[in-house]
């Protein structure tokens, strides 16, 4: 489960039109016609002013594709000229192929393609370009023994982001690897193939929350001399649960080759160091150590070497904001870059002539807003470039003299503008929204709205999305579309059409909770060792703002969905606030902590053998007995990620519980989600054909 922008947006994934072939009941229901009508037409209304721009070389103008056509703009003229069809390829592609999910590449190629290691058999192999002299690293590698080279353990995949076991230097003189002893960790058995005659077993060495890990060591072997040399990635020490390397990962090597680079944590992921080891010894160096002992640190802050290969831009949230640092690789800190009570929020250009950074930062009129900085190398005069109260997607040219500025809110329509150095405008817009035809056909984009928390302190954003026949005189049911997990956000500053599943006639919110991103860390703190208790209490406080805010909302008819963190977090908003929704559709749920992997749950909630209490209150079993209103769950049997066993224990638990609840199946499906259709059909008839499953016998709460 990974805790990054790939899941920030599963909320919206969720909600792409449905194919026409409808579920069989969901035709014959309220709201299809509408639904069949209009979402398939909803963002096609929208002729965007958003540009993606090419930049020549020389800065002295920049290309885009739109309405199919190529355009130039000419920092000469300031005009916007037709300069005939697209390139082949001009939209960009996408890569496919590579390792499944938490899986590595079996295989990596020297930088000049003259040869390539390989994993054969748990073993570790090098071979030259022409398949000659073929030769095997590593020979102790077996199932039975329960150790690898070149590859790691799926937690590592699935949580690190280690899509390699095996990194070439430079040169392709060394080559480091990945050994893992799998030995102390429990295996899980999930059972495959099921819709075959016979089926299969999957076996994988999956360390469950406060059990045992793999033991990780690393190794570099030079081909030169054919020796090989243990890195001592824990200075010595043995693997404990303390030690400073219980995890090792973010492997490359440092841009002249004469080190290997690496990150290293403690299990409870505290404290993580940034290192530099020597190949020919394995002695490790600490080049930037990050400690946050409130809860825990970003694990793979980005990194940016400048020209010289000695130098890097480091992000830090050791302010209790995300910043940038610049450092020499041997450890000195250079200088402070920015000192934003804000966070920065991605490099977009480096231009070490004129030795300024661009950067993004959530320095709007709230922190959603991006805005683009210039600031020196020296750590001087940080300037804010655009207009505080859009977010901004911003190109800057070769030569730091222009800036294609793509400018937008939930409310503003993108334009998109050339800018100078400075921030000022430059000619006429280069790109403009038209959305008459969207507003004339009744379509309207999603409002922000603010609530408080359920601290009753903290304000945060949601957004409400509205069907195109919304009448404010009638009462409307609510779906909530969530994720919820650390580091995520379900609002945004950026305009578009509203999720197509309200032109079935709901109202739908997505929001931020207090496991939301870009507020800083102190904030992100206040879910730690409370997962399923803080984020779950604010969707709640969310649902009730709402009802008593908007008349048109219909707070006994309020259901909540999502697939994952998402899952749990609606099967958890439903049992454990009855009072505030009255169905859940719940995907690939995780059901309790003790069931998902050390990495991502020991980040948040540390082990349940220190944190008992905590894994107890964020068990979805605890509160069976609670459900009142209807409950969908779905799991794939084949779910390699959030096991079969969450669901099962969350459906033994209400049925012990005497409680009434659907389940749907993915055969041999893995981390999916419900079918759409078939979600559909359960809210309608939960929240509009049954009326009987709505919270509360009164209007309002």
């Amino acid at each position: 489960m990974r805790s990054r922008s790939l899941f920030a947006l599963l909320a919206f994934q969720a909600l792409h039109a449905l194919p026409l072939g409808s579920q069989d009941r969901l035709r014959s229901m309220p709201g299809y016609a509408q639904y069949a009508a209009n979402a398939p037409r909803m963002a096609s209304l929208i002729k965007s002013g958003a540009i993606a721009p090419q930049w020549a070389a020389d800065g002295k103008s920049f290309e885009f594709v739109r309405d199919g056509k190529r355009f130039q703009w000419s920092v000469a003229t300031k005009q916007v000229t037709e300069v005939g069809a697209p390139a082949a390829g001009a939209n960009g592609g996408r890569r496919v192929g590579g390792p499944a999910r938490g899986r590595q590449f079996t295989e990596a190629w020297a930088a000049d393609s003259s040869k390539k290691a390989f994993y054969r058999d748990r073993n570790l192999w090098i071979v030259n370009r022409d398949g000659s002299a073929e030769r095997q690293l590593t020979t102790d590698g077996s199932e039975a023994g329960r150790i690898k080279y070149g590859t790691a353990s799926w937690v590592y995949g699935e949580e690190l982001d280690q899509i390699t076991a095996m990194w070439w230097s430079p040169s392709g003189a060394q080559l480091a690897f990945y050994r893992f002893d799998e030995r102390p960790v429990r295996d899980y058995v999930l059972q495959m193939d099921q819709t075959t005659v016979a089926g299969a077993a999957m076996t994988e060495a999956y360390p469950k929350a406060g059990t045992e890990n793999p033991i990780v060591d690393l190794f570099v072997h030079d081909l030169a001399t054919g020796r090989t040399i243990r890195i001592d990635a824990r200075d010595g020490r043995p693997l404990t649960d303390d030690v400073v390397g219980h995890y090792v990962y973010g492997i490359s090597w440092s841009p002249d080759g004469s080190e290997l680079l690496l990150r290293r944590t403690n299990r409870r992921q505290n404290v993580m160091e940034f290192a530099a080891c020597a190949p020919t010894t394995g002695a490790c160096r600490v080049i930037v150590r990050e400690a946050w002992p409130a809860s825990w640190t970003e694990n793979s802050p980005p990194i940016r070497w400048l020209a010289d290969g000695k130098r890097f831009i480091w992000e830090s949230e050791r302010s209790g904001f995300k910043n940038y640092y610049l450092y020499h690789i041997d450890g000195t800190l250079l200088t402070a870059l920015t000192q934003h009570q804000a966070e920065v929020a991605g490099i977009v250009h480096v231009d070490e002539q004129a030795g300024q950074l661009w950067y993004y930062a959530r320095t709007g009129d709230n922190y959603l807003k991006l805005q683009l900085h210039r600031v020196g190398l020296n750590g001087r005069g940080d300037r804010r470039l655009t207009d505080s109260t859009l977010t901004h997607t911003a190109f800057v040219s070769p030569t730091g003299t222009h800036v294609v500025d793509v400018a937008q809110a939930h409310d503003v329509a993108p334009v998109t503008r050339v800018l100078d150095a400075n921030g000022r405008a430059v000619g006429a817009p280069v790109a403009e929204s038209d959305v008459s035809a969207f507003t004339a056909a009744g379509f309207r984009a999603p409002e922000r709205f603010t609530y408080l928390a359920a601290d009753g302190t903290t304000p945060l954003f949601g957004m409400l999305h509205k069907p195109s026949n919304f009448d404010p005189s009638k009462r409307y049911p609510v779906l909530f579309s969530v994720y919820g997990g650390p580091a995520t956000n379900g609002a945004r500053e950026v305009f578009g059409p509203p999720l197509p599943l309200v032109e079935f006639g709901f109202l739908i919110v997505t929001l931020d909770v207090r496991s939301a991103a870009f507020r800083g860390k102190r904030a992100l703190d206040a879910i730690y060792e409370k997962l399923g208790v803080v984020e779950i209490d604010d969707f709640a406080a969310a649902s009730k703002h709402l009802a008593a805010t908007y008349p048109f909302v219909d707070g006994t008819r309020v259901g909540i969905f999502g697939t994952s963190y998402g899952g749990y977090a609606s099967a958890m908003a439903l049992l454990r606030h009855p009072d505030a929704f009255a169905a859940a559709s719940a995907s690939s749920a995780v059901t309790s902590w003790h069931h998902y992997d050390t990495i991502y749950t020991e980040r948040y909630m540390y082990t349940p053998q220190v944190n008992a209490d905590a894994y107890r209150g964020g068990s979805a079993m605890e509160y069976a007995a609670n459900l009142k209103g209807r409950l969908l769950i779905y799991y794939g049997t084949a779910d390699d990620n959030v096991h079969p066993n969450n669901s099962m224990q969350l459906i033994q638990a209400l049925q012990r519980a005497g409680k009434s609840f659907e389940v749907q199946v993915g055969p041999d499906q893995g981390h999916t989600s419900v079918n759409q259709q078939r979600m559909m059909e359960f809210f309608v008839d939960a929240l509009v054909v049954d009326r009987t499953a709505a919270v509360g016998t009164t209007s309002g709460r």
